[in-house]
């Protein structure tokens, strides 16, 4: 007599459909086709986590780079100020100050071109 498996199979394959629920056609609803995808997304999801901090990085440098040309002044230059200057604040803060408290990332910029003599 040979074992089947019963409940523990039922359970197992039970696993990953719950998590392919949603997905469209056959990956929602047969075992194979389901598992290979979960596995796919979870490794999609790994990935583009990480691909979200670059794209935030980005995103943050562009809005500095737009907020510091109405300055007269180009990003690379203006990060180069800012480190001979001392000033410690990251791209995402000063993304922030750029969009939210213009006068504030003016000052700022003022800093930079301080420090660097322009």
């Amino acid at each position: 007599m040979r074992v089947k498996g019963g409940k523990v199979q039922t359970r197992k394959r039970k696993k990953w459909l719950n998590l392919a629920k949603g997905y469209f056609g056959a990956k929602s609803k047969q075992y194979r086709t389901a598992k290979a995808q979960v596995m796919k997304s979870a490794l999609y999801a790994y990935r583009d986590r990480r691909q979200r901090r670059r794209d935030m990085r980005r995103l943050w440098i562009i809005r500095v780079n737009a907020g510091v040309r109405l300055h007269d002044l180009s990003y690379s230059k203006f990060i180069h100020g800012l480190k001979l200057a001392d000033v410690i604040i990251d791209r995402k803060m000063l993304s922030e100050l750029a969009i939210h408290d213009p006068a504030a990332f003016g000052a700022v910029v003022e800093l930079a071109k301080k420090a660097l003599g322009v």
